[in-house]
């Protein structure tokens, strides 16, 4: 049972290991092949070998091109350049120099199989689209292009202090941990020191005034030495990941029962980037867990450039590839612990105490609290390496905004106060009352002002106690020493009380300002929520993003053919062609740039990728009112809170968008398939009777004249009774479609209604029409041809409707601001359920079925685009009425008199 058990858990470990295999590589990002030529040094021939790897993959068949080679004068080296394609360079002028750097955008047209770029760790010019030649790569690698590329060691972030160390030399052209660490393939080129040496001496690494000076310096053999030794542990490190992966994807080894987790303590002092280096070798050492934690004191505010170093070792420690994570309380060593115990911290970094000893035992020492709690954590002490600039002595005091003189006078006239009433009060009070009443004026003082001032009314009032109320008074003189215990503890009282008081208040704004973030987070959401639309939700994520970064904002959406277009509101700001192009990069690549980022810093603002389900579906602009508002780590956080829930609105109404079109789309072909189905038969009808009448003409030779006649009578009528149908459809289609045009003039609806009644006769079948018109009808604003179809068809609907013995009855008049018509008829009647719906397409009366179903549609379509309405009413002892209603402007011409009209009544 038991080794059932283990197989049973080696299989399951296998498949999950698998499946992680399986994920990793579908979200494996770039999906370009990278390879890094990788050495201990300048001249080790990285390059030439590199290139020798090209010569060879060109003569296997592959399209490789040279993005860019630096060869150095080196004849060797550009020996190696023969049979390849050389891409040409950007050329670039900056401050007078003329700079030929690597035209990405060329590559990525270009797009061959293979680009060689050499010297990843490259700084580019200022205003190229990517700060380091080692993003332009990535760029390549996100469109499919692999990359082989030259680095020597030193540049990696992470040994920047080591190799310092080592060599007394700071390499400026750094490029983070994870870079190399993406490599697919690491190719160590190795030449031993002496080796190397003698090339230098020979001339072929520089040249020879150069090269004496670089033997005295750099190239010292110690230097190599300790160079090609973290050369060849880096190398070690990525075929171990090799290594381990293989075993991984077969099986081979059940992963290990436990990590290592490195967690680093950083602050806002200048050498905690050198902790964030040597944790995340550590870390990468042991192939850990890394982690870079910063506690915020309760009651402790940061100065401006502490919290500025503080974001720079935050974002080094992200380029390192750590996780950031911010902590709070009132005990840095409690904190730190607390959070090292929840997440199985094994080892903790911390810096050497830098201040005087002095602080320690006054305050305690921050390190031997740590190490005393951290149990079963090894703890590791690093010594940081201040910057130049920290070494400089600073100077004692910086000016700064003048302090308020309030507080402090109105401290001391609170002490003042309370000296006054002890006056008064001594004859009856005991002097240990009178010092009480002095730790009241502190604790208000305190409560009101803050630390400072009540430091100082503690001070005052201990003055003020011993020179009015101890003997021998009006002296500072202490007659009784036990009075010095009373000085004492008024002085402790009022540091205590004023500690606590600033400990309180500091956290009262904390949490008010948590509550701030908290309220506006919510109300964006909640207004987000109830947003209709893509602009609506526009104009919410700008006014919210305006209010809580002090910015102007522009909302950019991708429509349907994926291109960027900007949305109109308030806090909207004007966007030149720049900055499109790297909104349009943005949206591509689906990476942020701009401002506090790695990709053209130096743009005016900040671009964000609006991602939702996977997808771009936008590009938000930030114009902050100061540069470094978006340079701050928390409000980089706080700003990434605001983006997902907008993203995720708009990727929302993107979707509903889509459904809706999606249904329209499966209305219109529900509609199509139902118009088919209702008119076929009505169209075959007149189709049959003409076709069998025109048949009979041609082969009924001996047909007399009268059946003759009336055969082609039949013709004309199915011809018109088709004529009327097809005309139906295509002003129904027009309706659909919102294409329907009107041709509005002023016309008299006398003349439309007798146009109508003409048009109505010859299709009468003998049902008579009366007419009732109201005396000077005004003349109305109408397309003239529409009203009268609207006429004929609702003549037509009641010839069909209405009992045949009856007539129908025509009225119009005018109502107020609008001229109303009614066709009446004493058919069968209408039920109430009918006449919600009678103008609904394909809807018959159920008295008969002859109709398309359709004539009132179109009737409902003419009188809403004049601005009319139309309805259907029952009438009183039977049958229908089909009232609609025009409106009329109030500037009208001159109504035209009932005798001049055209109206007729035609009679059975």
């Amino acid at each position: 049972m038991v080794d059932e058990s283990q197989d049973a858990h080696r299989v399951d470990a296998t498949r999950d290991l698998v499946l992680d295999r399986v994920k990793a590589e579908a979200v494996r990002e770039p999906i370009g092949r990278f390879k890094v030529f990788l050495g201990a040094a300048p001249g080790v021939g990285k390059t030439f070998a590199m290139l020798a790897a090209a010569r060879r993959a060109v003569a296997a068949g592959k399209d490789v091109v040279a993005g860019i080679i630096e060869t150095h004068g080196r004849a060797e080296t550009r020996s190696q350049l023969e049979g390849l394609e050389l891409l040409p360079r950007r050329v670039v002028e900056h401050r007078g120099h003329v700079l030929e750097e690597f035209d990405l955008d060329r590559a990525l047209k270009r797009r061959p199989r293979i680009v060689l770029v050499d010297e990843l760790a490259h700084t580019n010019e200022p205003h190229a689209r990517h700060p380091k030649r080692w993003q332009d790569v990535f760029e390549l690698l996100a469109e499919g292009i692999d990359v082989w590329t030259t680095l020597n060691v030193q540049h990696v972030e992470s040994l920047n202090d080591v190799v310092t160390q080592i060599t007394g030399v700071r390499v400026r052209e750094t490029l983070p941990d994870y870079v190399l660490q993406r490599a697919d393939e690491v190719e160590l080129v190795d030449l031993p020191p002496d080796a190397l040496l003698a090339r230098l001496r020979e001339g072929r690494v520089y040249p020879a005034e150069q090269a004496a000076r670089a033997e005295a310096n750099f190239f010292k053999r110690g230097n190599l030495l300790a160079l090609r030794e973290l050369a060849l542990r880096r190398t070690a490190e990525h075929v171990d990941v090799d290594v381990r992966e293989w075993r991984r994807d077969q099986g081979i080894e059940r992963t290990w029962p436990a990590a290592e987790h490195v967690l680093v303590g950083v602050r806002g002092s200048a050498s905690a980037k050198d902790l964030v280096r040597a944790g995340a070798r550590l870390a990468s050492g042991l192939k850990a867990r890394f982690t870079v934690a910063h506690v915020e004191l309760h009651g402790s505010v940061l100065s401006a450039r502490d919290r500025a170093r503080l974001s720079d070792h935050l974002r080094l420690a992200e380029r390192l590839g750590a996780e950031v994570v911010a902590l709070s309380g009132n005990d840095v060593a409690a904190a730190m612990l607390e959070y090292a115990r929840a997440e199985n911290v094994t080892r903790l970094v911390v810096g050497k105490p830098m201040h005087a000893r002095w602080r320690d035992v006054v305050v305690g020492s921050l390190l031997d609290r740590i190490v005393r709690g951290s149990g079963a954590i090894d703890v590791l002490v690093i010594a940081g390496d201040p910057d130049a600039d920290d070494r400089r002595r600073r100077p004692r005091s910086v000016r700064g905004p003048r302090r308020r003189a309030w507080p402090w006078l109105a401290a001391t006239l609170v002490v003042a106060v309370t000296t006054a009433v002890n006056q008064i009060a001594r004859t009856i009070l005991d002097r240990s009352d009178l010092a009480m009443l002095y730790v009241v004026a502190i604790v208000l003082v305190a409560l009101r002002f803050g630390r400072a001032p009540a430091v100082f009314a503690s001070v005052l009032s201990v003055l003020a106690f011993d020179f009015f109320f101890v003997p021998p008074y009006f002296t500072f003189a202490v007659g009784d020493v036990k009075y010095l215990v009373t000085f004492a503890v008024m002085l402790v009282v009022g540091l205590v009380v004023s500690g606590l008081t600033e400990s309180v208040r500091a956290q009262a704004e904390a949490a008010r300002s948590r509550e701030r973030r908290t309220a506006a987070l919510f109300s964006l959401t909640r207004e987000l929520a109830e947003a209709p639309d893509a602009a609506a939700i526009t104009e919410v994520a700008a006014r919210h993003l305006a209010a809580a970064f002090d910015c102007r904002v522009c909302v950019l959406l991708a429509d349907a053919s994926r291109h960027l277009v900007g949305t109109s509101h308030p806090h909207a700001f004007e966007l030149d062609e720049r900055d499109l192009s790297v909104a349009a990069w943005v949206f591509d690549l689906e990476q942020r740039a701009g401002i506090g980022s790695d990709t053209l810093p130096g743009a005016r603002a900040l671009f964000l990728p609006l991602l939702s389900a996977a997808r771009a579906v936008g590009v938000l602009a930030l114009l902050p009112a100061e540069r470094s508002r978006f340079e701050d780590v928390e409000a980089e956080k706080l700003l990434d809170a605001f983006v997902h829930p907008i993203a995720t609105a708009l990727g929302r109404a993107a979707l509903a968008g889509d459904a809706a079109a999606a249904k329209l789309r499966a209305e219109r072909e529900e509609l199509r398939n139902a118009l088919l189905s209702s008119v076929s038969h009505d169209l075959r009808t007149p189709l049959a009777a003409i076709t069998g009448a025109a048949t009979s003409l041609v082969d009924g030779a001996s047909l007399s004249d009268a059946a003759r006649a009336d055969l082609m009578a039949l013709i004309l009528e199915e011809a018109q009774r088709l004529n009327r149908l097809v005309g139906n459809l295509l002003q129904m289609t027009k309706i659909e479609s919102g294409t329907l045009e009107l041709r509005s003039e002023w016309s008299s609806l006398e003349e439309v209604i007798g146009c109508a009644l003409a048009r109505f006769e010859r299709f009468a079948g003998g049902v008579a029409v009366k007419v009732e018109l109201a005396d000077a009808l005004p003349l109305v604003p109408m397309d003239v041809v529409l009203i009268e179809q609207v006429l004929t068809n609702l003549l037509e609907n009641a010839a069909r409707h209405g009992a045949s013995a009856a007539p129908i009855e025509i009225g119009a008049w005018r109502d107020g601001d609008r001229v109303v018509v009614e066709v009446r008829d004493r058919g069968p009647g209408i039920s109430a359920e009918l006449a919600a719906r009678v103008f609904d397409k394909f809807v018959r009366g159920p008295a008969t079925s002859a109709g398309s179903g359709l004539g009132l549609t179109i009737c409902r379509g003419i009188v809403a685009a004049h601005g009319g309405k139309i309805e259907a009413l029952p009438r009183t002892g039977g049958g229908a009425i089909l009232r609609f209603s025009l409106p009329l402007p109030e500037l009208a011409p001159r109504a035209m008199p009932a005798s001049e009209s055209g109206a007729q009544e035609p009679s059975s």
